[in-house]
């Protein structure tokens, strides 16, 4: 009989292929769907029987089972070999066909590699900086709970919340780059990093994008870790260790945090896909030429392959975080290894 954490990694997996397989299918069906016509911008002159070739070669006419399997095998199976021959100097992928933007003809996936890091490091400077101003927000509004300052902050925190990331934004730049002109209202992409002075000058443009989605993750995680450990300071392990004499910092950080922190694990991960909305927009407002200026130009040009692919990748991002997130909890509570 096999182990049950070798059950429990299989039956992992086989959740993990499934849930991304109704993802892919749920992508395709519905953007094929979409209206417009890849080839509505070409010339009025072109001619039928050119035009119908043009068709032919993007599969536009060919059954949705053989666009969907191309796709699939594509995305999921030759591009990752790519991958793979380009880091170790392999040929597992050397004569198969590639997904191609219809819009620059050019490797999607080539596409989305140039613009992926940016995105990324934007998002991960917001969620580090996010994390850092919520856990001794939150846990410092739970030991002040139901006072004036608690109040306030939490007025702050909801306020902070619901407003659009496009309106913390213009408001940020009205104030710090019109108003006071401290920082630049929008981002160089071809900045390249080379001195000191290049370094400060990236530091600076980056401070309002990371200051929109950060203020937005701070707002979200101080609530709900503000709430999950309220309920902790109320249990008995925290009433005995109070009354054992243990001073309020050490109550917090050493027993409170790590319990309240599970709930909010929860709503980091499952929060991924409106940060990454937020992203999209804080980079069109700001100019930064990451994957949500991609895919916006993208569905302006009707180029079907290179949105269907930045929406799988989301969704694999998303549900590799819930996973992450799994393991987390059981590193948080080892009992729910059981």
């Amino acid at each position: 009989m096999a182990p049950r954490p070798l059950i429990r990694l299989a039956r992992r997996g086989l959740s993990l292929g499934l849930s991304l397989l109704a993802i892919a299918l749920a992508i395709f069906g519905l953007l094929s769907l979409a209206p417009g016509d890849p080839l509505a911008r070409m010339p009025l002159t072109l001619p039928p029987e050119v035009r119908a070739a043009m068709r032919e070669a993007m599969g536009l006419d060919a059954p949705w089972p053989t666009r969907l399997a191309l796709w699939l095998r594509q995305a999921l199976i030759v591009e990752p070999l790519v991958l793979c021959d380009t880091l170790f100097g392999t040929s597992w992928a050397e004569d198969a066909p590639r997904l191609i933007s219809w819009h620059s003809r050019t490797p999607v996936m080539g596409l989305i590699a140039d613009r992926l890091p940016q995105t990324l490091r934007l998002m991960g400077l917001s969620y580090a900086l996010g994390l850092a101003c919520a856990l001794p927000l939150g846990l410092w509004q739970a030991h002040r709970h139901r006072s004036a300052a608690d109040h306030a902050t939490t007025a702050l925190t909801m306020t902070a919340y619901a407003l659009p990331p496009f309106v913390v934004a213009l408001l940020l730049i009205w104030v710090f780059s019109i108003t006071l002109g401290w920082l630049p209202s929008g981002y160089d992409n071809s900045l390249r990093i080379t001195d000191a002075a290049s370094l400060g000058t990236e530091i600076r443009q980056l401070i309002l994008p990371v200051a929109v989605l950060a203020l937005q993750i701070t707002a979200q995680l101080t609530r709900h870790l503000r709430a999950s450990a309220i309920e902790v300071l109320d249990t008995d392990h925290i009433r005995t260790a109070r009354a054992k004499g243990l001073g309020p910092r050490a109550l917090l950080t050493g027993h409170v945090l790590r319990h309240a922190m599970i709930p909010v694990v929860t709503i980091v991960a499952l929060g991924l896909p409106q940060i990454v909305g937020g992203a999209i927009i804080t980079e069109q407002i700001f100019a930064i030429n990451g994957i949500g200026h991609l895919l916006i130009s993208s569905i302006h040009a009707g180029d079907l392959p290179v949105v269907q692919t930045i929406t799988l990748l989301v969704a694999v991002l998303v549900v590799l975080a819930n996973l992450l997130a799994d393991a987390t909890y059981r590193w948080l509570d080892p009992r729910l290894t059981g």
